[in-house]
């Protein structure tokens, strides 16, 4: 199961990507440099009024699954049947289903490691006090994903 660590510095936290998943060939070291990009910017937007902000993590773990994995998690923990594309959870986990990315990049037009790429910018703006539950804080959210991803491919 492979396993690779973000580039780590003292102000954030150590990121661990797992892959838990065969069937959708990922690119490690694109999503690395992507997520090495992202998480100082992710940390230097505002924040929320969340009690626990990204940076107050030791360790944030992204894990790849599979989509029969996801779709347990996303029924257990939100009762949504079928898999998602990320789910956040408060304690600096992050499950991405590679699969579902491949879906929604052959639906929209666009890359698979950018899906990627975008999924885990998500995720670590969630950890950083951000939802997307209200129309207003969706909006805002991705607004800021699209513009630390769209930073990240120049």
């Amino acid at each position: 199961m492979p396993r690779q660590k973000s580039q780590t510095n003292p102000q954030q936290p150590e990121v661990v990507v797992t892959n838990r998943q065969r069937a959708v060939p990922v690119d490690f070291e694109q999503l690395l440099r992507v997520l090495n990009f992202a998480l100082p910017r992710c940390l230097a937007t505002p924040g929320s009024d969340a009690p626990v902000l990204l940076n107050t993590f030791d360790e944030v773990a992204i894990s790849l699954i599979s989509p029969a994995v996801m779709a347990r998690v996303h029924r257990q923990f939100l009762d949504i049947k079928g898999p998602t594309d990320v789910i956040t959870f408060p304690y600096g986990e992050i499950l991405i289903c590679p699969a579902v990315a491949l879906e929604n990049a052959e639906k929209f037009g666009t890359d698979l490691q950018d899906e990627l790429a975008l999924y885990t910018i998500h995720g670590l703006l969630h950890l950083h006090g951000y939802d997307d539950i209200s129309p207003e804080s969706a909006h805002r959210m991705r607004s800021m994903q699209a513009n630390i991803l769209k930073a990240a491919q120049l």
